[in-house]
């Protein structure tokens, strides 16, 4: 049985059910700054210390939405295991992004995921939805929630 095979019928069987959880990343004052600084978004409620906790309901700064986001890959990297001739995964991309709660600077987020749906594209491409939770570490609620499509190729 082809190694693309043996992979579909492994996810497919385990759709519903968790497929792994990342290890803590913290999400430092440096990693906010550096962000906004990457992509131009220098609002003072993720910049600037004194004013966010000053002018801002939260206290303090807070990490962008997409930063969270963007950690993404990292998660998957902890999370997702290997599949037996798979050569490379793409990110394919996001359907129903919601931000629940901003993530305070200096917190630490995590992400989980739950197999969803896997299509079998081509004789050598899967296609994974895989429901995506980024947790807040001691936080009621999770920071956002996705639904993330990946491209699995196999040789």
């Amino acid at each position: 049985m082809p190694f693309i095979d043996t992979a579909f019928t492994a996810i497919q069987d385990r759709l519903g059910t968790e497929i792994g959880v990342s290890d803590w990343q913290t999400v430092d004052q440096k990693m906010i700054d550096e962000f906004g600084t990457v992509t131009l978004d220098r609002q003072f409620i993720h910049n600037d210390p004194a004013r966010a906790a000053a002018e801002s309901p939260f206290g303090g700064t807070i990490a962008h939405g997409f930063l969270i986001l963007s950690l993404a890959s990292r998660f998957a990297f902890d999370s997702f295991p290997n599949q037996d001739g798979q050569v490379m995964g793409m990110n394919y991309g996001f359907d129903k992004v919601r931000f629940l709660t901003p993530v305070p600077s200096g917190a630490r987020v995590r992400g989980r995921f739950v197999a969803k749906d896997i299509v079998r594209k081509s004789d050598s491409q899967l296609l994974q939805t895989s429901a995506m939770t980024v947790e807040i570490e001691g936080g009621a609620k999770p920071a956002l929630v996705a639904d993330w499509l990946t491209l699995a190729i196999f040789a």
